[in-house]
């Protein structure tokens, strides 16, 4: 997340009776860490789960729960408070609320909020698995997609009654994701993206390994930024510790071979590929079945090493390739290097860093390597750096891979 990822965004955070009120303080510190302000309304039911005070000092606004409320100048909260909103977020979003929502009741300040509303509406539903499952919940949930009330979720896992299964609400994290994902711009909608990320691990025996000092931070913001900007996105990973952005498909893979093989394997159901994993350039021809151990003259072992293959290459080389974009990390010479490198891997695009510079970070400075020249982008934390290069592979997107 960019702190300023949501600035100049404001929401009306409507809060429902259920337990999953207590998500919604950290939801609350997410979104406006992220430079959003957050105007909290509340229906009665609500309070009894968390408290209007909680919610004032999380949001910094003062908190609205009653239609009558005399604070606002006409004493018309209920229109008022909607007015400058870009979005209404209902979390969580009870069954009863739901269903106030696709018959168009209004009969307090929440519901009266969402119909008399003129910006989108977001619900997180958070309900017991058998409400959730309720032929009633399931007509009133179809009724507002129809409607175009964007529902994010539910979740499935333990609830708090003890059973377990649909109908537990998004954890905070994945719901602030949902909303961030929501004031993007579409610039890849219907398209399919696949994306390496990562190192991968080469190994000489069960214990011992060759690999590199990428942390998969930048292929796994690409594949949040793609999300986000409407793509379906797989994303096959080497071994990181980082997690799977919302909305993500994601493979984990651990050799340069095995990257290679998922790759081709589901390069044909893709529009764009972007290669950013640091892939082995060689792996040992022998792994060691067992722990090298010393010897004792302490002799150091010797290994005969084999070529991996070259995964950006050897798409971009197929009869009806997808847009390739490549990545290089460079420990110095990037004009030079990494012009040569996009000419030999034959694709459009190839993004250059220096590698040793931004492995690990949490920023990078990058520049665009094409026919028509180069372009360099300012640093930036990878999360916007990621926004950028989505636009800027979708604004390269040649006619012909137009989806109809």
């Amino acid at each position: 997340m960019a702190t300023s990822e949501l600035a100049g965004k404001h929401l009306v955070l409507g809060l429902t009776g259920g337990i999953a009120c207590y998500k919604i303080a950290e939801l609350t510190r997410l979104l406006t860490k992220a430079g959003a302000t957050v105007q909290v309304a509340m229906t009665e039911a609500a309070t009894q789960f968390i408290t209007p005070v909680t919610m004032q000092a999380l949001s910094g606004r003062p908190v609205y729960t009653s239609q009558w409320d005399a604070r606002i100048a006409n004493n018309m909260p209920h229109i008022d408070l909607s007015r400058e909103a870009d979005a209404i977020v209902i979390a969580p979003a009870s069954t009863d609320f739901l269903a106030k929502l696709a018959h168009g009741m209004a009969d307090d300040l929440l519901s009266t909020l969402c119909i008399a509303r003129d910006c989108p509406l977001l619900v997180v539903p958070a309900m017991n698995r058998q409400m959730w499952q309720n032929p009633a919940t399931q007509r009133n949930v179809a009724q507002l997609r129809a409607d175009g009330v964007l529902v994010l979720g539910p979740d499935s896992g333990a609830q708090a009654c003890g059973e377990v299964g649909d109908g537990r609400m998004l954890e905070p994290e994945a719901t602030y994701e949902a909303i961030a994902s929501f004031f993007q711009p579409k610039v890849l909608a219907g398209r399919r993206v696949l994306i390496t990320a990562g190192p991968t691990f080469e190994p000489l025996d069960p214990v011992r390994g060759i690999t590199n000092r990428s942390s998969g931070k930048m292929g796994f913001a690409l594949a949040r930024a793609a999300q986000q900007a409407g793509a379906d996105v797989r994303l096959i990973a080497g071994p990181v510790a980082l997690e799977t952005p919302w909305g993500v498909y994601r493979e984990d893979v651990q050799t340069a071979q095995q990257m290679h093989d998922a790759v081709m394997q589901a390069v044909a159901d893709c529009d764009i590929f972007i290669a950013v994993a640091a892939v082995a350039d060689w792996r040992v021809d022998h792994v060691s079945e067992h722990k090298i151990k010393k010897t004792a003259d302490r002799k150091m072992p010797s290994f005969t090493f084999v070529e991996n293959p070259d995964i950006l290459a050897a798409v971009a080389k197929l009869p009806h390739a997808p847009f390739c974009v490549g990545f290089a990390a460079e420990s110095g010479d990037l004009d030079v290097h990494g012009e040569e490198k996009r000419v030999r891997k034959n694709v459009p695009l190839l993004i250059g860093n220096l590698g040793p510079q931004t492995f690990g970070r949490d920023d990078n400075e990058v520049a665009l390597f094409e026919a028509g020249g180069v372009t360099k982008l300012p640093r930036a934390d990878k999360t916007t750096l990621a926004q950028t290069l989505v636009g800027e592979i979708a604004r390269r997107l040649p006619d012909t891979s137009l989806i109809s």
